[in-house]
């Protein structure tokens, strides 16, 4: 709903109106014009992050004279501003109607100044759903419209923005756009604008740190340094405080990766600065940064119990908050869990471990939420660019029809031999165009629906592959049974092999989880997560059967294959065929890699000398377990076969040799 009594609410409070136009008068003095409503709405998007109740009242209030004075620019404008509050809300749904809205509604003006909000809000938003180009190409536009009106402070922060957006990928734009970011500062005079270019700069500084060390570290130091005092000079006329907190992380940081030692007193200085900033202001990135970096600091220094105080601090002071940040308190978690390891204390480190499981859990639901959400505005986005194509169409067939209607009265005018024969013509090719357009249109919708389709029915698909990949790469029985057994040798007192083989289950579970997020790993690699997951399937089984891994001299180490698509194979034989094996037999299972080099393949022969196919169908008809692993390997391999045709596996009985059974699985696997 609009508010109500705009007018009266304003003239009831001149005092405090008269004031902040002034102040905003003078501090944005542009080559354009900037009106009244303008004023206000920009006034109100500075309390966003002070009092974002008051902001958003403030720019409604601004956005409703606008419409009563029906002035277009301005409610452009003031949608925009909107638009951008909404982004600091995290509204992820007003965000994107409002900077359509603004978008949509420029379309109405030739005004510089409107379209630059326009294109300003437009990139914002498809830079927060991680839409780079579409971003890219419309903060270019913006940038270029501000730029010919001398809106330098509109310029620094969007140049600032276009840099981050290249890095890492091209470094010299990342520099020439945070060159001229600082360039804008300096003109526009204000300190936001500074600081906001100076840390775009700075990051420019510090991605050059990995090609010098020392020269370089000087360098960025000194310009931190500087950005920090500029700061500090100047807080009270910084509007985003995050960045007071940002100025202060990345020094601190600096100081870090500089030459040994390092001084620890100004890095913990500026990190005690910026967690104090976090806390009154409420900024969770610079909070979770500022005592991560002190808590890594204190757990490299070897300080171990300070450590631990800190992150359980920042869990405190996260709990007491109205609100849970699933990320940070999995993050803090996890860093509890590698200073336990550090001291040797496992009962903590299983504490914090079920701890940091549940918050991940939650994290990666809302990550995974969050990431359907942008889909879903990228969907939505894409289509109202669509619909605004087809009222441009339709814009011009109406201009085309008074042009039409125009000719024949000139024609009327000329005479009536020459009407006739000139409307005949113009009608023909008016009506031909009007086909034209109209068939465009349908294309269009045609288009618009066909994209809905395989949008959703892809990222339903892909989500649901990847859920089920992600379910599938480890029994949670066998994670029971092997958590089971070092429990046990811990409780005998056998610390060394519980600590080895502890190791190995958390490298292990590593591996798979950094794994499951690759589209491509080394043969090397895979070899060395069979090799942990078969010695711990060993250790669960009390060393029942051995295992031998084969390489052929004509398999190159370094190529590359999908991940974890051998392990559920792997599984299999162990559960199914070696594990119901009578104990006074001895297991043994072979794993043979060979490369086919004229089809781009590689083939991995398993078998194993267990009791074979047929005996394990009757075992598993009296189970309820079923297990899922073969089946999504199966659909993977079948994506991969349009690409390599060969791609897929094979079951089979092994022959009987000398009175033994088991069984062969043999599979195809693309090298990428």
């Amino acid at each position: 709903m609009r508010p109500k009594n705009t007018f009266f609410q304003i003239k009831n409070r001149p005092s405090k109106w008269f004031i902040c136009l002034l102040i905003l008068c003078f501090s944005n003095l542009n080559a354009q014009q900037i009106s009244s409503i303008e004023k206000i709405a920009a006034y109100g998007f500075s309390k966003r992050f002070s009092d974002s109740s008051s902001s958003k009242k403030i720019q409604l209030q601004a956005l409703e004279l606008a419409k009563k004075k029906n002035n277009i620019d301005d409610e452009v404008i003031c949608y925009a501003y909107l638009a951008l509050t909404q982004r600091r809300l995290l509204h992820l749904k007003n965000f994107a109607r409002y900077a359509d809205t603004a978008f949509y509604l420029s379309e109405k003006s030739n005004k510089i100044r409107v379209k630059a909000f326009a294109y300003m809000a437009q990139g914002t938003l498809k830079s927060y759903i991680d839409d780079k180009p579409q971003a890219l190409d419309h903060l270019l536009k913006a940038y270029n419209l501000f730029s010919k009106i001398k809106a330098h402070d509109q310029c620094a922060k969007i140049a600032s923005d276009i840099s981050y957006l290249f890095s890492p990928a091209s470094p010299e734009k990342v520099k020439k756009y945070s060159r001229e970011a600082l360039q804008h500062a300096a003109k526009a005079g204000d300190a936001e604008s500074q600081l906001y270019a100076r840390l775009a700069f700075g990051g420019y500084l510090t991605d050059r740190l990995e090609s010098g060390y020392k020269q370089e570290w000087i360098v960025a130091l000194n310009f931190f340094q500087e950005t920090v005092a500029y700061a500090e000079r100047y807080p009270s006329q910084i509007i985003s405080k995050s960045n007071l907190g940002i100025a202060y992380i990345n020094l601190a940081d600096l100081y870090s990766k500089g030459p040994k030692p390092i001084d620890e007193k100004a890095m913990l200085n500026n990190l005690r600065k910026a967690t104090e900033i976090a806390k009154k202001y409420n900024v969770k990135i610079i909070y979770r940064s500022a005592i991560g970096l002190q808590g890594m600091y204190y757990t490299q220094k070897g300080d171990y119990t300070k450590a631990e105080l800190l992150f359980i601090e920042g869990i405190k002071y996260q709990l007491s908050l109205p609100y849970t940040d699933n990320y940070l308190l999995a993050t803090f978690y996890n860093c509890l869990k590698e200073v336990s390891v550090k001291r040797n204390d496992f009962m903590a480190y299983y504490r914090y471990d079920t701890l940091y499981t549940q918050y991940n859990q939650l994290k990666y639901d809302e990550s995974t939420q969050k990431l359907l959400q942008n889909a879903d505005a990228r969907f939505e986005s894409s289509k109202k660019m669509e619909r605004i194509k087809q009222l441009e169409l339709e814009n011009e067939l109406v201009q085309k029809n008074k042009l039409l209607g125009y000719g024949i009265a000139a024609v009327l005018l000329i005479g009536l031999i020459f009407m006739f024969r000139s409307y005949y013509y113009r009608q023909r090719y008016y009506l031909k165009r009007e086909e034209i357009l109209k068939q465009e249109q349908a294309n269009s919708e045609l288009k618009v629906q066909l994209m809905e389709k395989e949008t959703i029915e892809n990222l339903a698909a892909r989500l649901s592959l990847e859920r089920r990949l992600l379910r599938s790469q480890m029994d949670p029985h066998f994670i029971f049974n092997a958590l089971g057994n070092i429990q046990s040798m811990i409780l005998q007192k056998d610390t060394i092999p519980a600590v080895s083989y502890l190791n190995k289950f958390a490298k292990l579970t590593r591996q798979i989880l950094e794994q499951s997020r690759k589209e491509t790993i080394s043969l090397d690699e895979e070899i060395g997560t069979l090799k942990n997951y078969i010695e711990l399937q060993q250790l669960r089984l009390n060393n029942s059967f051995e295992y031998e891994i084969i390489c052929d001299e004509s398999v190159e180490n370094d190529i590359l294959i999908p991940p974890l698509l051998i392990q559920p194979f792997i599984e299999n034989a162990v559960e199914h065929g070696l594990k119901p094996k009578p104990k006074e037999e001895k297991g043994l299972l072979k794993i043979n890699f060979t490369q086919m080099n004229d089809q781009k393949n590689l083939i991995c022969t398993i078998k194993d000398n267990g009791i074979g196919l047929a005996a394990s169908r009757k075992l598993k008809i009296n189970e309820n377990h079923q297990s899922l692993s073969t089946t999504i390997t199966d659909e993977r391999l079948t994506k991969m076969q349009k690409e390599y045709p060969n791609a897929g596996f094979k079951v089979l009985e092994r022959e009987t040799e000398n009175g033994e059974t088991g069984c062969i699985v043999i599979i195809n696997i693309p090298i990428l």
